[in-house]
């Protein structure tokens, strides 16, 4: 599988489609790799007529790991520290996907981004027009302090330190217990397939550090509301009404921000990537790439 060398680092990707086909690129939250785009939703991009390029961002899968490089202080970020020192920026994340793109040759592409992922297509969206056709924005949050924060149960997945015993069960029955406060109660995925989702996740890459790394990365980031204001591609918002971790009312300021951006909420859908929801993903990406065209 590719592994290519992109500002600075090498970026691990999979393409799927003709390579002459307009260019979609996923960007993954916090932590998780690219698998978690799954092969069901980049089968339907592709039968759309579409190249789907997935990768992991640094510090996760089978990107570079920035080892030995500075750890931030999330509780300290948490209290209202400032944090400094860190060793790269989510501006840092963003040059590295306009680096994979200037690789792979594609001088414009259809920005579909994650939770953190989302974040980051902001900022290129925002800082790189140019290279943007469009950008649909998931799960995703303006940094706006203002906005409610995590649901309890939902903050206790995302903060509660990893167990001490770290082979493959215990970490495999952990990320099942801090998967399910955020699923979509709407399209449930089966205990079964979760097992065998973080099971294979474990297998491919666990490097926690790495998490620590690009959550300091994003709470450095702070409220973008006036950079989303400045961006003019087509854009859609899509937003789960029961997410707990990111909560609505972020994505709709998301939305509010952002210039004739386009807001669709989902009834049932919480802060995850289940299968079932694969076609409502593929049809905001759609919709937000069809209106770069007229």
């Amino acid at each position: 599988m590719p592994r290519t060398a992109a500002n600075g680092i090498e970026l691990h990707y999979e393409s799927f489609g003709a390579a002459s086909a307009p260019a979609i690129l996923l960007i993954m939250g916090l932590g998780v790799q690219l698998t978690r785009w799954n092969i069901e939703l980049c089968d339907l991009l592709v039968a759309r007529g579409y190249r789907v390029i997935r990768f992991d961002n640094r510090d996760c899968g089978f990107s570079t790991h920035c080892d030995g490089m500075a750890l931030p202080d999330i509780g300290a970020a948490m209290r209202g520290d400032l944090l400094t020192g860190l060793p790269y920026t989510l501006e840092t994340m963003a040059a590295d996907c306009i680096g994979l793109l200037d690789v792979l040759k594609i001088e414009q592409a259809h920005l579909v981004g994650a939770s953190m992922g989302a974040s980051i297509a902001h900022l290129i969206a925002a800082r790189y027009p140019a290279r943007t056709h469009s950008l649909t924005s998931i799960m995703s949050s303006s940094g706006n302090p203002m906005l409610p924060p995590p649901k309890a149960a939902a903050a206790m997945a995302l903060f509660t330190p990893l167990p001490a015993t770290r082979d493959r069960t215990t970490i495999v029955n952990d990320a099942v217990a801090r998967y399910l406060p955020l699923a979509s109660p709407g399209y449930p995925t089966s205990r079964d397939d979760l097992q065998t989702m973080f099971g294979q996740e474990y297998d491919r890459c666990f490097y926690p550090q790495g998490v620590a790394r690009q959550l300091g990365a994003l709470i450095a980031n702070g409220d973008r509301r006036r950079l989303l204001k400045t961006i003019t591609c087509p854009t859609v918002v899509l937003h789960g009404k029961d997410d707990p971790l990111i909560q609505l009312a972020c994505g709709e300021d998301v939305a509010n921000n952002i210039p004739n951006a386009e807001m669709r909420e989902v009834e049932g859908m919480g802060h995850d990537f289940p299968v079932a929801l694969s076609k409502i993903f593929a049809d905001a990406i759609g919709a937000a790439a069809a209106r770069s065209v007229r």
